[in-house]
């Protein structure tokens, strides 16, 4: 067994080795990247029943999000720790399998004709499920360890049940199946079905009928149940996960039901041929019978099916009662509105499919060339699965991929966009939003992306314009609040955009962001203690921020408190060391301070760090003026006059560096060049005559 584990581990292994720099993408940034209760471990009721989102992959999943709270604690956001996890997670699951299979083919019932090749067949199920590329969908998708967890559970339940069944024996292994069980339905609502598939499994494999198998176990049966007290709660807890699921999501469970009809085939199709996978479906329907009646005829006719067979408990009708199951919490009538189909989905019900095909080959064309053909698929199932986590490289291709395959999935375009702006292509970007735009005019998001990306253009009317589309589409939408207040900000309308930073952080107080510019806004129009609590509320919210802890120490600096000014410029240099405006203003504040060489080299390291930032230069130069070091300041003030032509200050101080170095005639330039820009400066003017008296000859005597 020990040599069987370590091939599936390396198997694991080969097919997801290229994933430990795939970087957080769409769901993991909520639920990772911006999920403050898995910044710390205590306290753990902090961790386990967090104050969230219902929307967020995490809500009402505590185990899930201890699990990331554990990674946050052993690597930061360093993505390479999640992925090992996930991925040890899913060998997890795949051993689990492996045992499961293993034991059932031992079983008195089927030893006769199964038992003999047993362990391959194990083997074999456990190699397809897990070199599956589908399997990317929950594995690689870091937040989607949601579905691992739940599926590692699962099979881990099943497992521990079979085990326990010997009455003598089997305490441990039932208790163990329960606490499975019980984690399983703080992971994910999937697992909903696993004590009714426990029951099945019994029915047909160990007892002669229902009644048998729930009289052979009373208190074990009594122990499942009660864990679907666990899921109610947290179910409730949510609010039906923020309105995002159930009967009160917005969608109806008629074209839901209708929409789930066609992903059936979807994913049968996927199962068995992985061409074409999608990263996101976007969120269509089917709002007409009409549009899948073939799809919906192929559904009731499967069910119909199960049903008869599983009238004679045949094991192939039970296997269709498991796979309709596990498929039954998303793929039903009851509503998911974010996501009407989903390929991580298909995680566990994969499970039986591949243990379906390695049975059939070995059934069809025997054990030898059954072997055979399960090697080669698993083989090219890997090699799959190693080139579909090359998609996942970037969010760009990522998204690129998932646009190709549905041209029509607008939030595919819109986060598309989202990718190619955060990359730095803007153009890009924005033709990417109109595309989503062309698809669903009425899309808020894409209206609040494209504005985000045309105001970064500096093209504020269209920008305000989509701010203002997408708050009339979606009323309740504080990012866009935010940054509409900040283009009218930029534009000179502050008392607008101090009223819309108040909108948006009434309709959510946490929005750490909000409160950081309000506080800008509040400085500039002079509120200095008003615009310090903004500040310090947002580093509550968001402790080490670097852009914050600047603000604040601004906001220190206006009210004269030079030294907590130099205390928060220097904390944001700790988080980060390349922030080229807090080491220009720590420098300001060292110079208040009457501490000038400290400041002189504050201000070399923010030229370091940006050498385009021409207040750095500028900064420089003035110090190295005031030292006395001329020499040095002129390339400082040449720097200054060349990054911002028009700061005519940093020309009259290169004429006055250039004429303290002895460089006479430059300085007469630059005088020149100075008082045709300011010609009222009469001290300028004076101090030109004076050196062109000094450069004029000495006239002898006649």
């Amino acid at each position: 067994m020990a040599a069987v584990g370590a091939l599936l581990a390396l198997l694991a292994v080969a097919a997801y080795h290229n994933t430990f720099g795939i970087p957080f993408v769409f769901d993991d940034v909520p639920s990772i990247v911006e999920n403050r209760s898995i910044r710390s471990l205590w306290p753990l009721s902090a961790v386990l029943f967090p104050d969230q989102a219902g929307g967020i992959t995490t809500s009402g999943r505590p185990v899930v999000n201890l699990s990331l709270a554990l990674n946050h604690a052993w690597g930061g956001e360093r993505v390479a720790g999640y992925h090992a996890v996930n991925l040890a997670l899913h060998l997890a699951a795949g051993l689990c399998l492996f045992g499961l299979v293993r034991r059932t083919l031992l079983l008195p019932r089927l030893a006769p004709r199964w038992g003999r090749d047993a362990t391959w067949l194990a083997a074999g199920a456990a190699a397809l499920w897990l070199l599956h590329p589908l399997q990317t969908a929950a594995v690689t998708y870091v937040v989607q360890r949601a579905e691992v967890i739940a599926g590692c559970l699962f099979l881990l339940t099943l497992y521990a049940s079979l085990r326990g069944s010997d009455p003598a024996t089997g305490g441990r292994w039932r208790a163990l199946a329960v606490g499975a069980c019980l984690l399983g339905m703080a992971s994910k609502e999937v697992m909903v079905s696993a004590p009714l598939v426990v029951l099945l499994f019994d029915r047909l494999f160990l007892s002669p009928s229902l009644g048998a198998a729930l009289r052979g176990r009373p208190g074990f049966y009594a122990g499942l149940a009660a864990t679907w007290l666990v899921l109610v709660v947290l179910v409730l807890g949510t609010g039906g996960r923020g309105g995002t699921a159930g009967f009160g999501s917005g969608v109806s469970p008629w074209e839901y039901g209708l929409t789930q009809c066609r992903a059936v085939f979807i994913y049968l199709a996927r199962v068995g041929w992985p061409h074409g996978l999608v990263f996101d479906y976007g969120l269509s329907l089917d709002r007409r019978l009409a549009e899948v009646w073939p799809q919906a005829l192929g559904v009731v006719g499967l069910v119909a099916a199960v049903g008869w067979g599983l009238r004679r408990w045949s094991t192939w009708a039970v296997g269709g009662v498991v796979l309709l199951a596990l498929l039954a919490p998303t793929t039903s009538f009851i509503p998911i509105a974010t996501q009407t189909m989903a390929e991580h989905r298909l995680y566990l019900p994969l499970a039986v499919g591949a243990v379906a095909a390695v049975v059939g080959l070995h059934a069809l064309v025997g054990p030898r060339r059954a072997a055979g053909a399960v090697g080669a698929v698993a083989l090219a199932l890997g090699l799959t699965t190693i080139a579909r986590n090359e998609v996942y490289r970037t969010e760009v291709s990522l998204w690129t991929d998932a646009a190709a395959h549905l041209p029509g999935n607008a939030r595919a375009h819109n986060n598309l966009g989202q990718a190619l702006f955060r990359a730095g292509r803007v153009p890009d970007a924005i033709r990417s939003y109109r595309q989503a735009l062309a698809l669903q005019p009425k899309y808020p998001e894409s209206h609040y992306n494209l504005g985000v990306a045309l105001a970064h253009l500096g093209q504020t009317e269209p920008a305000i314009e989509h701010y203002e589309t997408a708050l009339r589409l979606q009323p309740d939408y504080p990012e866009a609040m935010n940054n509409l207040a900040n283009t009218l900000g930029r534009s000179g309308r502050t008392n607008e955009a101090l009223r819309l930073y108040e909108a948006a952080l009434a309709r959510r107080p946490d929005f750490a962001e909000a409160h950081n510019n309000l506080g800008n806004a509040l400085l500039q129009a002079g509120r200095l203690d008003e615009a310090r609590a903004r500040f310090e509320r947002a580093l509550q919210l968001r402790p080490g921020h670097a852009e914050t802890l600047y603000n604040l120490g601004n906001a220190l600096a206006a009210g004269g408190d030079m030294t907590g000014a130099l205390a928060r410029f220097e904390a944001a240099l700790r988080a980060d060391p390349r922030y080229a405006a807090a080491q220009v203003n720590a420098g300001n504040a060292l110079l208040e301070l009457r501490r000038p060489l400290e400041a002189l080299a504050r201000y070399e390291a923010a030229v370091a760090a940006d050498p385009g930032l021409a207040d750095a230069h500028f900064n420089r130069g003035s110090v190295l003026l005031d030292l006395g070091r001329w020499s040095e300041a002129v390339p400082a003030f040449e720097a200054v006059r060349r990054l911002a032509p028009g700061k005519t200050a940093a020309l009259r101080a290169l004429a006055y560096a250039l004429a303290q170095a002895g460089r006479a005639t430059e300085a007469v330039d630059r005088y020149q060049e100075y008082l045709v820009l300011r010609p009222d400066d009469t001290e300028a003017r004076t101090e030109l005559q004076r050196l062109r008296e000094a450069a004029a000859p000495v006239r002898l005597p006649r």
